[in-house]
Formats: structure tokens, C-alpha cells, sequence
């Protein structure tokens, strides 16, 4: 009951994403006849509603964060597709040790069989996915970059105060970081994820790296934006 209590205090609150983005906030719950909670309503930033499952979002006292879609199902398909390969592997080599019959062991057999060729086909749409969002990530990182070239050429001649000019440049440089963020995951997910369906042994990067994009003093511009960019190591990158 004590866990309902604290749920139902999240209606209301800021649903932001594992970047820090706002999402939204939560409008309402859908439970089941036995009280379980099933799935959660969301008003998004721009007044649209959705219903979100509630393995897609983490509940943390005020906090609620929603879970890249791509992400949890990778690590969904990371986990089952060898496991079931795993299962398949141990079934073959009981019918070579004459454990069970070959009977049994075809029907089984077929089945692992199935199933691993629908996590494989669930698992290239995610792959997909990610694919796609790298190279959302990838657009956004230009325009954000282009941005920080102008506000630069504003304030260089005197177009935008002191003020504005470390406001804005302070807000451009957290969207860089997140877009870096997730673009690093991005693709440490689809790599896993990759591997995963080739049959290799899934190896993850062993560090992750935020951007920061400082500003550049008195710079000749290029036709592509001169940013100066530090890569700071913090911690190891997952799914």
C-alpha cells in the first residue's frame, strides 16, 4: 500500500529523460483489478498525451526519469537472444551424448529455433532505431555547433551583451553535452546490440566521454564552426 501511496504523489511531477531533458509530467495511473500499477500517463511538453509502459520509467522519491525505448529493449535482446542460443547450444549437445531422443530433441530444437528468429527480427528494428538516432544526434551536434559560431559572431561585434551572450552560451553548451551523451550510448548500444545478432561475444567501450564546448577567443571562422572541445572521462558506458 505504501508503495501505491508514494506513486500516486508522482501525478503531477516533471518526467525528464536520462539526459535531463524535460518530458513532460505525470497526469495519471492505470492499474490493474489487483492494484498493480500497469502504465502511466504523460502529458508531453507540447500538450500531447502519451501512456507509457512502467518498465519505461524510474521512480526515484521526486524524480521521475523516462528510459530510452531503444535502450531497454537492447538490453532486453543482449540478454534473452544468448540465453536462448545458450539453451539451444546445451539441447544439441545432450541429444549428441544420447540424453534424450532425437524426437525430443527436434522439437525443442525447432522451437529455440523460432524464437530466436523473432528476437532477431525484434532486435534489427531496434538496431535500426539506433542507427537513426546517431544520426539525429549527429544533425543536432552540427546545428548546436553552428549555433555556438553565431552567438560567437554576435557578441564579437557587439550585437549581444556580456549577459546574454554567457546565458546562451552556457545553454548550448548543456545541450552539446547531452546530445554527446546520448549519441555515445547510441552507439554503444548499437554495437552490443550488433554483436549480438552477428553471434560474437558482446565488448563495451570502457569509457564514456562528455563534451564541453568552451568559448573560442578571437578565431578565424571556417566555413565549418570552430569549437574547441574537451573530452572529460566519467565512468563506463552501458546499457
Amino acid at each position: 500500500m505504501s508503495q501505491i501511496s508514494n506513486l500516486f504523489l508522482s501525478i503531477g511531477k516533471p518526467v525528464k529523460d536520462e539526459y535531463g531533458r524535460s518530458v513532460g509530467r505525470i497526469i495519471s495511473f492505470a492499474t490493474t483489478p489487483s492494484g498493480k500499477f500497469a502504465a502511466a500517463f504523460i502529458e508531453l511538453s507540447d500538450g500531447r498525451f502519451t501512456k507509457q509502459p512502467m518498465e519505461a520509467l524510474v521512480f526515484n522519491g521526486a524524480d521521475v526519469t523516462f528510459i530510452s525505448e531503444i535502450r531497454s529493449k537492447a538490453a532486453v535482446f543482449c540478454d534473452q537472444i544468448p540465453f536462448i542460443w545458450r539453451k539451444d547450444q546445451a539441447l544439441k549437445d545432450l541429444a549428441e551424448k544420447r540424453k534424450i531422443n532425437s524426437d525430443l530433441y527436434q522439437e525443442l530444437h525447432n522451437s529455440f529455433s523460432a524464437v530466436l528468429s523473432q528476437l532477431r527480427k525484434d532486435a534489427q528494428i531496434i538496431l535500426d532505431d539506433a542507427a537513426q538516432g546517431i544520426t539525429r544526434c549527429q544533425q543536432e551536434l552540427s546545428a548546436l555547433s553552428y549555433g555556438v559560431l553565431h552567438l560567437e559572431l554576435e557578441h564579437e561585434i557587439g550585437k549581444i551583451s556580456d549577459d546574454t551572450y554567457k546565458s546562451a552560451f552556457t545553454l548550448l553548451q548543456e545541450n552539446i553535452k547531452r546530445t554527446n551523451n546520448e549519441k555515445t550510448d547510441l552507439e554503444v548500444t548499437k554495437s552490443k546490440l550488433s554483436n549480438i545478432l552477428l553471434g560474437d561475444s558482446p565488448s563495451m567501450p570502457e569509457k564514456k566521454t562528455t563534451i564541453f564546448v568552451e568559448p573560442v577567443a578571437e578565431a578565424a571562422y571556417l566555413p565549418e564552426p570552430p569549437v574547441v572541445i574537451y573530452v572529460k572521462e566519467v565512468g563506463k558506458a552501458g546499457i
